[in-house]
């Protein structure tokens, strides 16, 4: 059999997806070309395996009379099995997805809108942590229990009282078909809507000559996008395995609710499943390791938060240094040092919310070089390239923020750059995040402290909700809006927002920073009345005057 090369063409003169069909067909009829990709007209690309003897030329000549020029970028031997040189099982892909949640989808679409063959690989239930064990089950049980907390507040002669006992057999069921309809509808069904990207079940491992293997399959592709996400970290607490600490996944699954919980971790997942479950009547103690919850936020937030879960009944301790855990009986029984005291708390169950591990293990990267940090996470830079060049990556199983848009955003990055060589960079300068407490906590851009420490001349300012209409008219004015802005442009640098539908109202500082809109910009901006999102206009004016002496839109 022939030796094989694979020659990488630039290729001028597309300027649409027909272009990219032309192209394809003119280098198929040229004799000795065993394989043609052309990763879309944008990429300016092509790419063919060749049998040894096909001219340049010839080539060229070929791509020339379709109305087109191709001049060869680079050429290579080709020691591997491809799809259409009688390689057996193996096959050939010019993008392998390794994970099938929201980042996975977002590369596999990308890729076959780029003209590549792709596949995508999963090994278990098709979606990923969003949909089946993370954002939709628990803001669905959150709202559930924001519900029946409201329902709730009715008093009589200062006791509360209710028409019906919670069942929370119907609200898992109803969270439960929740996720399975969007994972028909938003994956399942998604999924048959490409009919070009094949599907394959099982996991995937590397190995040392760059193939993957599912199975009894060897598969091998030109590019590789890994995006298997995270999973709840369990931190290696003595006695924690055998005492059954909960997770995450396994709180919400729960047949039954505890009468108590211990809460270990004061960050998004600890304090939103806290609450729910606090708001459903389970008794909820938090401890935290930092000296103050969500340590990364700024602090007048942090503190406010602690209050009003406090004031729901909610324990909150913090400074905790958790030493073992033990079951006794029907309980669970932590042993804690509290600023350097011992101390022990006992509930029904615990619920670990000490972070996420990326699900990296097991996959042979390091057979690849691939590097890793500490945690496990796939070191990527900003066009989502790891250390391999031809493996890229996105979501929470690499170093960016675990968040499902900046995933779905960096898959789609991700096959661009793998396929197409484009260099996209993902911008993470504007990331809006939102805790899902009651009050939300809703945040984009800079800390003070953080601007301060980038060399800012910064000034901030604290407004608090009840200088808002909107808060006075719905009768709840908890929380707060800070923001931090350049003294010497005037520009917005961060908006934290603590208030009930923040992560509504940040939406508008996003876009603020994302664009360099400045204080007077939105000072000079015509914001509608009775809504919260009103508050960043007078936060903004509060710089300037007395929010408190202005009249209901004034400015």
């Amino acid at each position: 059999m022939a030796s094989l090369e694979e020659l990488e063409l630039n290729v001028r003169g597309m300027t649409c997806k027909s272009c990219a069909l032309h192209v394809t067909k003119a280098l198929e009829g040229v004799a000795g070309i065993k394989e043609v990709v052309v990763p879309g007209w944008q990429s300016s690309q092509a790419r063919v395996i060749v049998e040894e003897g096909v001219s340049v030329e010839a080539i060229s000549a070929a791509v020339r009379d379709a109305g087109y020029s191709a001049t060869v970028k680079s050429r290579k031997p080709v020691d591997r099995p491809t799809a259409n040189n009688g390689g057996g099982d193996a096959s050939e892909y010019d993008l392998l997805v390794i994970g099938a949640g929201s980042g996975g989808f977002a590369a596999a679409i990308r890729g076959v809108e780029l003209g590549g063959r792709v596949a995508l690989v999963n090994d278990g239930t098709l979606g990923g942590t969003c949909v089946n064990v993370g954002c939709v089950p628990s803001k669905a049980l959150i709202r559930s229990a924001e519900a029946w907390h409201r329902a709730g507040q009715h008093t009589f002669a200062g006791v509360t009282t209710r028409q019906e006992a919670l069942d929370w057999d119907a609200m898992r069921s109803q969270k439960d078909s929740l996720v399975a309809d969007l994972r028909q509808k938003k994956y399942a069904d998604v999924l048959a809507a490409y009919p070009d990207i094949t599907f394959i079940p099982g996991r995937a491992r590397f190995q040392a000559d760059g193939s993957v293997v599912v199975g009894d399959k060897v598969i091998h592709a030109h590019k590789y996008v890994i995006t298997t996400g995270a999973q709840p970290r369990m931190m290696p607490i003595p006695g924690a395995v055998e005492a059954g600490v909960l997770t995450s996944t396994s709180l919400m699954d729960l047949p039954e609710l505890p009468r108590t919980l211990i809460v270990l971790g004061g960050r998004a997942v600890a304090l939103e499943l806290g609450q729910t479950m606090a708001r459903l009547g389970v008794q909820v103690v938090i401890l935290q390791r930092s000296t103050r919850l969500i340590p990364e936020h700024t602090a007048e937030i942090s503190r406010a938060l602690r209050e009003y879960l406090e004031e729901e009944g909610i324990g909150v301790v913090t400074g905790v240094q958790v030493e073992r855990i033990e079951r006794d009986g029907d309980e669970r029984v932590v042993s804690v040092r509290v600023q350097g005291r011992p101390h022990v708390y006992r509930a029904e169950q615990v619920l670990m919310a000490l972070g996420r591990q990326p699900n990296t293990s097991g996959m042979g990267l390091d057979v690849l070089g691939v590097e890793l940090d500490h945690n496990g996470a796939i070191v990527v830079d900003g066009q989502m390239r790891t250390s391999h060049p031809d493996v890229y990556a996105s979501g929470d199983c690499t170093t960016n923020p675990d968040f499902v848009y900046v995933a779905a955003a960096g898959g789609a990055i991700a096959a661009e750059n793998a396929l197409s060589g484009t260099g996209r960079m993902l911008d993470l300068s504007a990331m809006p995040a939102v805790i899902f407490t009651d009050p939300q906590v809703a945040t984009v851009g800079l800390t003070e402290e953080q601007a301060k420490a980038q060399g800012y001349d910064v000034k901030a300012t604290v407004v608090s909700m009840q200088y808002v209409p909107r808060a006075l008219a719905a009768r709840d004015t908890r929380g707060l809006i800070k923001l931090v802005a350049d003294a010497d442009s005037n520009r917005l640098l961060g908006a934290h927002i603590l208030a009930p539908e923040a992560g509504e109202m940040v939406q508008t500082a996003v876009l603020a920073i994302r664009f360099g809109i400045t204080l007077q910009d939105l000072r000079e901006t015509l914001f509608p009345y009775l809504t919260n999102v009103e508050g960043l206009k007078l936060a903004a004016l509060s710089f300037e005057k007395d929010v408190a002496m202005l009249s209901c839109c004034a400015g």
